[in-house]
């Protein structure tokens, strides 16, 4: 029986209710998903988060209305914690007292989060101005701390959003990653806050502007000591927990962690699992990420880029006073980085450009070409398996699907040799004019089978919570593609049992070699 489930999403300023179709929950070989019996539990194993998911959630974890309950703000000084970790809390509010809820995000019944734990009342304090260090423009709010987290047994590894909640009504979202390193789940998840905090206008500055809004003034370094703009929870409920939500309903053997495990432990860590998975927006990445991604998809391990734009910017980590990487380097002018001329495969431009030189589509099939634009998707290989019991053939349409950022399969950069296009869409973007968006998949020699959906609005279609086109369903095809998926990314190297097939020729595109 189809389960009809409500599900928050946020829209403006606030949270609209959206119900979402679960269907009859099967895996693409029709067994039941939940409970019991995912992907990577062998006979007689419990996967946690199917365990997880049956205890009661809440939808208390939302914010009603982000422009009315304004005058709180804080952020953490762990973007990602362990169980047995401190994390402390500096926080800046006009209410007197506060305290902070901290919620685990998943399906719960559709509900979306459950309550964890909750802190007592806390002296609230307005907090100094940030500051903004000269050169780079980078901005850190260096705010005396509130009080201290203990991440206990109590805390299930997850994507968390820890709420504030001033006793005015104030309230806004602090996101911590508890992290498991022991972990063997199929599937680890990536939060990009690398990501997040570049596009963080927070104190009137990111990588891409300053308060004047042009770009000569915008940071050439951000720091993740200040709180994220907006209702505080970077991009994780846009561009990265419909996913959550989606993985979790339906049972699947996942774990999390942030693009910052990546960088410090992802060579060591992603041998323990089958599949890495980025989601809406992953757009910042080291040297140290990309070799390791790299070096475990020629190991057999499958990569799944749920966004366009993906591994886009190369950046640097560095200290800042609260710890290791929590500066993120991004000049975006090869002329204007110090390591320029000194050490040039560190220097920070994008990957494809000079003196770097490695686009991204060696890795992932494909690049990015422009933003903004809005466009229908198009099948071009319903014959893939990735297509299985959507319905789907070659011509048929999804709505909106593409945008606003998109990437293509470009013939001047280098493409694997067996590269599989699945959608080919026709797209007009302003600096560019008419071009083509293109979903693919390919299979490397390892046997790991790379998939990308070529757009930022996937991830949020999961839930129909696309701001650019608010529906009250989500397109099923497009659940039906993830779940098939996410599925055969769970059982191990997907290329050896889906080899990919080049159909560029029959698609006019003649890649470079």
């Amino acid at each position: 029986m189809a389960a009809l489930v409500v599900f928050a999403v946020l829209v403006g300023a606030g949270y609209v209710l959206v119900a979402l179709d679960r269907g009859s929950k099967t895996s693409p070989a029709g067994q039941p998903a939940v409970p019991g019996g995912p992907p990577g539990a062998g006979p007689g194993d419990t996967n946690p988060i199917v365990t997880e998911n049956q205890r009661p959630g809440t939808t208390n974890w939302r914010i009603q209305n982000v422009a009315a309950s304004r005058g709180i703000e804080g952020y953490a000084d762990h973007a990602s914690a362990r169980q047995g970790d401190s994390v402390v809390l500096y926080v800046s509010t006009s209410a007197a007292r506060f305290s902070v809820q901290a919620y685990r995000m998943g399906y719960y019944g559709g509900l979306g989060g459950r309550l964890v734990w909750q802190s007592p009342p806390t002296a609230g304090a307005q907090q100094a101005a940030p500051a903004v260090q000269p050169g780079t423009n980078m901005v850190s709010a260096n705010w005396h701390p509130s009080l201290t987290v203990h991440v206990d047994g109590a805390w299930p590894p997850g994507d968390y959003l820890l709420k504030l909640v001033g006793e005015g009504g104030e309230q806004r979202y602090v996101p911590l990653t508890v992290v498991d390193e022991s972990s063997t789940a199929a599937l680890v998840v990536q939060n990009a806050v690398t990501t997040w905090e570049a596009y963080n206008n927070w104190g009137g500055y990111n990588l891409y502007n300053g308060p004047d809004g042009t770009f000569a003034s915008r940071s050439r370094v951000v720091s993740l000591d200040r709180p994220y703009a907006g209702d505080g929870s970077g991009d994780f409920l846009g561009d990265e927990f419909p996913l959550v939500y989606f993985a979790e309903s339906y049972g699947l053997d996942v774990t999390y962690w942030t693009d910052l495990e990546l960088h410090q432990k992802g060579e060591q860590l992603l041998g323990n699992h089958r599949a890495l998975v980025t989601l809406g927006h992953d757009e910042y990445w080291t040297r140290p990420m990309r070799a390791a991604a790299t070096g475990a998809r020629d190991r057999g391990l499958n990569l799944a880029f749920l966004g366009a734009n993906a591994v886009y910017r190369q950046i640097r980590l560095q200290p800042s006073p609260l710890g290791r990487d929590r500066e993120v380097v991004d000049y975006k002018s090869a002329r204007e980085d110090p390591l320029n001329g000194d050490d040039n495969g560190l220097v920070t431009v994008n990957w494809r450009d000079p003196p770097v030189g490695q686009p991204e589509s060696a890795l992932i099939g494909q690049l990015f070409e422009c933003n903004p634009a809005k466009a229908n998707a198009v099948v071009v290989d319903s014959s893939s398996w990735l297509f299985d019991n959507t319905g789907v053939h070659d011509g048929d349409t999804f709505t909106n699907l593409i945008g606003p950022w998109y990437d293509r399969v470009n013939p001047l950069y280098p493409t694997p040799a067996n590269l599989q296009v699945l959608a080919h869409s026709p797209v007009t973007c302003q600096t560019v004019g008419k071009s083509w968006s293109d979903m693919t998949y390919y299979s490397a020699s390892s046997g790991a089978g790379v998939f990308a959906t070529g757009t930022t609005t996937w991830v949020c279609e999961l839930t129909a919570s696309c701001l650019q086109d608010p529906r009250s369903h989500p397109d099923e095809r497009v659940l039906h593609v993830t779940k098939n998926l996410l599925f055969a990314f769970s059982e191990g190297p997907a290329g050896l049992a889906h080899p990919s097939r080049s159909n560029l020729a029959s698609l006019g595109i003649k890649p470079s070699r």
